[in-house]
């Protein structure tokens, strides 16, 4: 979709008197800091008041995003098959209302990212941890254990989409 069908879609959700159904808009899906118009496409949605997420893999730098928007980032632990891939340099762009996520294959990845919240505390700057499984790979609910015996300040993130859905199932 152009910039413009993209403005258009959002701006069309609105009731049958024209009032506002939606507020919020985040942006994600393969990496969106690659899509040449994400920045005028995030000014144009400020300057209309929506409230503006982008979910991003981590390994762009985000501090170049207005600081309104609220940026998802996405550390890949190394059991994801993606790990290394992380900027660190993001850490210093990181603002209270954004969210760290580290996606975790098992154990191995938990105590990885254990030790990343040990040693470069982004608890100190972010307002949100979250830690989640590979779907298919690690169950929720050992990782939810290992989270509440250890007293992690991080909340379990869960693809809800893929337990409603078909996991497989695209565009939901």
């Amino acid at each position: 979709m152009s910039q413009e069908e993209v403005l258009t879609a959002v701006r069309n959700l609105s009731d049958c008197d024209g009032n506002r159904l939606v507020g919020l808009v985040e942006l994600t899906g393969g990496e969106p800091l690659l899509q040449k118009d994400i920045y005028p496409l995030i000014d144009h949605l400020l300057a209309d008041h929506y409230r503006v997420l982008i979910e991003t893999s981590g390994e762009r730098f985000i501090g170049n995003l207005p600081p309104a928007v609220v940026r998802v980032v996405d550390v890949k632990c190394p059991g994801s098959g993606e790990g290394g891939t992380f900027l660190m340099e993001n850490l210093a762009a990181l603002a209270r209302h954004d969210q760290l996520k580290f996606v975790l294959a098992d154990r191995k990845d938990y105590e990885w990212a254990s030790d990343f919240l040990k040693q470069f505390r982004p608890q100190d700057k972010v307002g949100t941890l979250i830690f989640s499984p590979v779907f298919g790979k690690l169950d929720s609910r050992p990782l939810a254990e290992w989270i509440l015996e250890d007293g992690l300040p991080v909340r379990l993130g869960l693809q809800l989409h893929k337990f409603i859905w078909d996991p497989e199932t695209r565009g939901v």
